[in-house]
């Protein structure tokens, strides 16, 4: 069980979409606090503030140094998956930017689409969204396939007021 100064660590930490954009790199791969800055276009000292934040509150590990190209030592860092363990209160505006970060640059093709309206009673609100959590579970539990591609998805659930 977490004490109150950790809780508070962990939600800082995810309260950054940059800080969830490292994460997200470092996900299927581990990756160097330089090869971050390259993938994030920051300056290393900037990249290494946030990757001690994230490894401070276990949301990073580090993994075996290795010899990088000129013989200097590397540690690669990889997410752990404890964010999506993590109730983020009031995560909303957070999980909207970062994903509004990591399309920037993808031509339409490459996102997937839908929205949808319907009106549900409490009841069966809260059927779907349980089904839609479960299938999000059942892909975050599983291993990664060795062949496959990094894919993100956001859902986003709100009730609609100008419907009413």
């Amino acid at each position: 069980m977490e004490n109150d100064d950790e809780f508070q660590a962990r939600g800082r930490a995810l309260s950054s979409p940059l800080r969830l954009r490292i994460l997200r790199l470092c996900l299927h791969k581990g990756r160097t606090n330089k090869e971050i800055a390259e993938a994030l276009e920051l300056n290393p000292a900037t990249a290494l503030h946030h990757v001690r934040t994230l490894l401070s509150t276990g949301y990073l590990r580090a993994e075996e140094p290795r010899t990088g190209n000129r013989g200097a030592k590397e540690i690669p860092y990889r997410a752990t998956g404890l964010s999506w363990r993590t109730s983020m209160p009031n995560a909303a505006p957070v999980l909207v930017e970062t994903f509004l970060q990591e399309i920037e640059g993808l031509r339409p093709s490459e996102i997937d689409v839908w929205r949808l309206g319907v009106r549900l009673n409490e009841e069966n609100r809260t059927k779907m969204m349980g089904r839609v959590r479960e299938i999000f579970e059942e892909y975050a539990s599983g291993g990664a396939d060795e062949d496959g591609t990094a894919t993100s998805i956001l859902l986003a659930h709100h009730l609609d007021r100008s419907a009413d």
